[in-house]
């Protein structure tokens, strides 16, 4: 039995952890995942059953983490799914669309690790529209810089190149997909997210996150996100399944 313990540092809503890095977080310690990032992640789904609490060691067993009264929090399994791409952007134009970030103006959750303006200490990732793909659903793009604070430190390097942990890689691929959507009018939290990672984002180097609407169903709003490195190539890519939630009792009923 190993356990997950999603430190203060990495909320999504004020009480509660952010649900990618949480689920990234899980996913590494799955039976069989290489704990090692020169060989690539398999697709892990991880689905999330309640906030993830923070501070507070979970036991997991069998890819299923559970609080102190034994309800699971979440539970993650390796999966066989094609995951595919949401079409590149070049650095220019993410930068150009982070400047329309419409969180800088309304932010259901302004002091999330990921995307929250309001965290000088987080990954600061704002996604900005790009336009709509050939099916007229919506992309939002952002850059992304990996820095010190995001390194993983688990294991030795097998090259020269630092790099970030893998539950910061999947934190980079959540929020962008939630920003697919209006989210002053239907605030989301993450329900699930399935994600391959095919190598760990290089630290200091120029990264290009972009999101993908796919369509919603009553509370549910479907996402995808890609990470591309600076030369645009895929370094980890995700899908996910969003919960439209009420932004102040979600965190009025948590703390």
């Amino acid at each position: 039995m190993t356990e997950l313990l999603v430190p203060g540092r990495f909320n999504g809503p004020r009480a509660s952890g952010n649900g990618g890095w949480t689920a990234g977080a899980l996913a590494g310690r799955l039976a069989g995942v290489p704990a090692d990032h020169a060989a690539p992640w398999p697709p892990v789904r991880v689905t999330l059953r309640k906030p993830p609490p923070l501070d507070v060691p979970l036991p997991v067993v069998d890819g299923a983490a559970t609080d102190a009264d034994g309800e699971v929090v979440a539970v993650a399994e390796v999966v066989d799914r094609e995951l595919e791409p949401v079409a590149a952007v070049d650095a220019a134009a993410a930068t150009t669309a982070s400047a329309s970030y419409a969180g800088l103006t309304h932010h259901p959750f302004p002091g999330c690790f990921v995307c929250g303006t309001a965290r000088e200490d987080g990954l600061r990732i704002f996604p900005g529209r790009v336009g709509e793909d050939a099916g007229g659903r919506v992309r939002v793009a952002a850059p992304w810089t990996p820095d010190p604070s995001c390194a993983e430190d688990w294991h030795e390097y097998v090259d020269d190149h630092r790099r970030a942990a893998l539950a910061i890689t999947w934190a980079a691929l959540d929020c962008v997909g939630g920003w697919t959507s209006d989210l002053e009018e239907r605030p989301l939290v993450l329900g699930r997210m399935t994600a391959r990672v095919d190598t760990l984002p290089v630290v200091g180097e120029p990264h290009v996150v972009v999101g993908g609407a796919r369509g919603s169903e009553g509370r549910k709003t479907n996402t995808s996100s890609t990470l591309y490195d600076p030369d645009g190539r895929v370094v980890a890519v995700a899908e996910h399944v969003w919960i439209a939630v009420d932004p102040a009792a979600f965190n009025r009923l948590r703390g």
